[in-house]
């Protein structure tokens, strides 16, 4: 189990809950009016008994027919007083809950994209959903059936104990003989659902992991045939969810009945008592009366509390987890504040090591130097570190040791934003996002216009399909550019790169998933956007790399070479070897 995903060590942690509450600071105000909601209703509740008391005694008893008509109008109108009054406290309390919530996700949200690759190579995306998504909803129901309910539901009780104590102490403590047994069970239900409600919580992040997993890695399942193994991999841990859900279940179909029979038995034991004292002119009968209302009164917020306390609970357990998350330092610091309106473009590696799990180095003392405007070619097997290369010069990781340095500035000196958007980015796992072709180019830039768009297709050459498209820049292309072929989807990776006019152009296989004569369409359109900027280039192609002004051959995350096509061909070492090898698969 991740910290992501470990529950708080207390029942109730007093720091997590100070923490939620924070959340509801920019709302105090609402809040204020929704205490004194809270208290108005509070205290109509209990004033029906003593008025059903009043009435009998006085007015029923002596055949008042004109009081107990005045009586019902008065009791009539608090009845519609109160039922107005928990209008505006269920809406408010909602609206409050919601506003919250909304705050809370957006804050979430911008704290996950500041997150660097490193987090997300590690956590599953659908715990990340869940936290987003689940957690976050749970805190609603904290703030609309948990703190503003059980404030309401403890000043009851505290104001019933009050009116009964004044009426007549000696029925009040029959009435309570009964609460111990009711807060013992109340105590052991509480716990019960505490732990159920871990692992309900643990098993909707399990089952959110999977799911999401599995649809997204679809093809892969299907290729290798593996559905029925997928199948009963899914079968239990949605076994697991079933079994966490009905033990919470379980645990509320024995309290609920348990506590209705306790109830009933106090109200036994006060209609037992009061009968005789009504018979011995002890007590009137409109004391009676209200005391068995009182019960029902008294009883319902107790039973209630307990199921407040577990929503407020499993909002503490949502909350602590949201804030581990938010408390989660694995981001890229913007430790520069370097704006220029344009670099020029050389890049300097001096003595880089680097590794994604602490000691285990992908990058070992790397060195190399890019003038301006070179083009820069990386050649190695698969794990040598080419790719690791490009993702350090955008600052997705830091570096163990070392520097990195553009047009000699050292990296962290710049504006991360300002950075990224002078490096044009091509992959060749090409990722689209649900929407049209457009949307998938600017990315809500809005600085990108039409024209933009339209002038960087045309370069690229792939305002030929585009246009041919139904909408054309309006079509849309489907999660993850399912209606588009790979080589389509290359070319709009392309545009969305160019698009920015970088200064520096960033190749990785970007063109190994098309075909030959859409390679030759993107390489012809690479000849005329290279020019004046400096581009680096990794490709397992050695043909299309061949007119590179530098070829750096990898290996194990070590650099064994570094020269012109001519040069590294006359070195008779690794780059001789793996062209050999080509050519000898092209014969």
């Amino acid at each position: 189990m991740s910290d992501l995903e470990k529950p708080s060590e207390k029942i109730l942690d007093g720091k997590t809950l100070r923490r939620l509450l924070s959340f509801a600071k920019p709302y105090s105000i609402w809040f204020v009016w929704l205490t004194f909601l809270t208290i108005s209703i509070a205290l109509l509740g209990p004033t029906r008994p003593f008025i059903t008391q009043y009435t009998i005694d006085h007015h029923v008893a002596v055949g008042n027919y004109q009081g107990l008509l005045n009586m019902t109008l008065l009791m009539l109108g608090l009845l519609l007083l109160q039922s107005y009054l928990q209008y505006l406290h269920t809406y408010l309390s909602g609206w409050l809950g919601q506003s919250i919530v909304k705050d809370i996700r957006t804050m979430l949200y911008r704290h996950i994209l500041s997150l660097r690759l490193k987090f997300y190579d590690k956590t599953p995306v659908g715990r990340l959903v869940t936290r987003v998504v689940s957690d976050i909803e749970t805190l609603s129901n904290v703030f609309t059936e948990g703190i503003a309910a059980m404030i309401a539901d403890i000043l009851q009780i505290i104001f019933i104990l009050a009116l009964m104590f004044y009426i007549d102490w000696k029925l009040t403590l029959v009435s309570l003989s009964m609460l111990p047994l009711l807060l013992l069970s109340t105590y052991v239900f509480k716990e019960k659902v505490k732990k159920s409600f871990d692992r309900v919580r643990a098993a909707v992040s399990n089952l959110n992991s999977f799911v999401q997993e599995h649809i997204t890695g679809m093809n892969i399942v299907q290729i290798f045939g593996s559905e029925p193994i997928e199948y009963e991999k899914f079968k239990e841990i949605n076994r697991e969810h079933r079994r966490a859900n009905i033990r919470s279940v379980l645990y509320y179909s024995v309290y609920f009945p348990v506590a209705e029979v306790i109830s009933a038995i106090g109200t036994g034991l006060v209609v037992w008592y009061g009968a005789r004292a009504v018979l011995n002119e002890e007590v009137t009968l409109g004391v009676l009366i209200a005391f068995i209302m009182y019960i029902a009164l008294f009883f319902r917020p107790i039973r209630m509390i307990a199921d407040r306390f577990n929503t407020l609970q499993l909002g503490v357990v949502s909350t602590d987890r949201i804030i581990k998350l938010l408390d989660n330092h694995e981001h890229v610091a913007q430790s520069g504040h370097f704006h220029p309106e344009k670099i020029e473009g050389s890049i300097q590696f001096k003595n880089v090591w680097f590794a994604y799990n602490d000691d285990n180095y992908v990058l070992k003392d790397i060195s190399f130097e890019v003038k301006a405007g070179e083009t820069v070619a990386f050649v190695g097997a698969t794990g040598s570190g080419k790719s690791t290369i490009i993702n350090l010069l955008s600052r997705f990781y830091e570096i163990e040791k070392g520097q990195i340095l553009i047009d000699n500035i050292p990296l962290e000196e710049y504006d991360l934003e300002t950075l990224r958007t002078q490096i044009g980015v091509v992959l060749q796992d090409v990722f689209l996002f649900s929407g049209s072709i457009a949307d998938n180019i600017h990315l809500g830039n809005n600085q990108i216009t039409q024209a933009h768009i339209t002038h960087a297709s045309e370069l690229v050459g792939a305002s030929k399909f585009i246009e041919k498209l139904p909408q054309g820049y309006q079509y849309d292309v489907m999660e993850r550019g399912a209606t588009l072929s790979v080589g389509q989807r290359q070319l709009i990776s392309f545009v969305r790169a160019m698009v920015y006019n970088p200064s520096i152009i960033v190749l990785d296989e970007a063109t190994s998933s098309v075909d030959t004569e859409t390679e030759e369409m993107i390489q012809e359109a690479i000849e005329k956007l290279m020019k004046g900027r400096t581009a680096i280039v990794i490709a397992h192609r050695l043909s299309t790399i061949q007119k590179a002004d530098k070829i750096i051959v990898m290996d194990k995350g070590e650099i064994k070479e570094q020269g012109t096509h001519e040069e590294l061909l006359a070195l008779e070492g690794f780059y001789a070897k793996l062209h050999q090898l080509q050519y000898k698969e092209i014969i």
